[in-house]
């Protein structure tokens, strides 16, 4: 890791890196050494967001693996392109069928005969919303985490530019940063290095990463299952669309 970049986002004594006052000193300390600060697990669909961050992860630690899940999504083509930009980026990758997820809620992105929303709904948040997708895919890759002795594990989720999702949240993060501690009495740190930055910013990201072709043309994040720039109209293109436009406008 460089510099101050070890920060904890869970803030609370579970987690080494912001014990409280009474328990610094000697007890931080030999927690804060048993953590693997050089390897990190990244949750990988081979979209904008989790390619961004795939590299990301490689810039800031010395050994990155992959793990992308088919949970039953209608493109599961997502998978084959994450596992080809997971070669080109030279970080081990795995896929998990975790397909039971796409059968315990209705969604759009699951169910073949549900109309997407392309809007967001004024009370809700759309129907593209999976249940329990980023709550079962953190608590998967920890279990994978503690396996290897990975303590630190990397997710593209954002609330800023985004549907509304629940699971986005930062405050779900942080709650259930601190569960997975508590469940494996482990010391696991998750990391979001694109929650409090927008579309523009994440393309900027992706820029000073040296990875915007890459992840411009060879991403999937289309509903609709087109890779790169994709259908141009659900809402994810919509919005990866004017990110880009507006990131664009800012070098000119």
């Amino acid at each position: 890791m460089r510099g101050n970049q070890l920060l904890c986002q869970t803030n609370n004594k579970q987690c080494p890196l912001c014990f409280p006052p009474s328990l610094r000193g000697r007890a931080r300390g030999e927690a804060f050494n048993k953590m693997n600060r050089d390897t990190a697990l990244v949750v990988f669909s081979g979209g904008q967001d989790s390619t961004t961050c795939l590299f990301w992860a490689k810039r800031e630690f010395k050994k990155v693996y992959a793990l992308s899940f088919l949970y039953g999504q209608k493109h599961q083509k997502e998978v084959d392109l994450a596992r080809a930009i997971a070669r080109k980026a030279g970080v081990e990758f795995e896929v998990m069928d975790v397909s039971f997820i796409g059968r315990l809620g209705h969604n759009s992105l699951t169910d073949a005969g549900m109309e997407m929303d392309q809007e967001k709904p004024a009370d809700s948040f759309p129907n593209t919303f999976v249940p329990g997708r980023n709550l079962f895919f953190l608590s998967i890759a920890a279990v994978y985490a503690r396996e290897r002795g990975i303590n630190h594990i990397v997710t593209g989720v954002s609330q800023t530019d985004f549907s509304g999702y629940p699971d986005c949240r930062d405050a779900f993060i942080k709650s259930l940063n601190v569960t997975l501690n508590l469940a494996m009495d482990e010391q696991f740190v998750l990391h979001t290095p694109l929650m409090w930055i927008d579309k523009a910013e994440i393309w900027a990201l992706a820029d000073e990463l040296g990875v915007l072709e890459l992840i411009r043309h060879e991403t999937l994040t289309c509903y609709n299952g087109i890779p790169g720039d994709g259908c141009g109209h659900c809402p994810a293109c919509t919005l990866r669309r004017e990110g880009l436009e507006k990131f664009l406008a800012s070098t000119k």
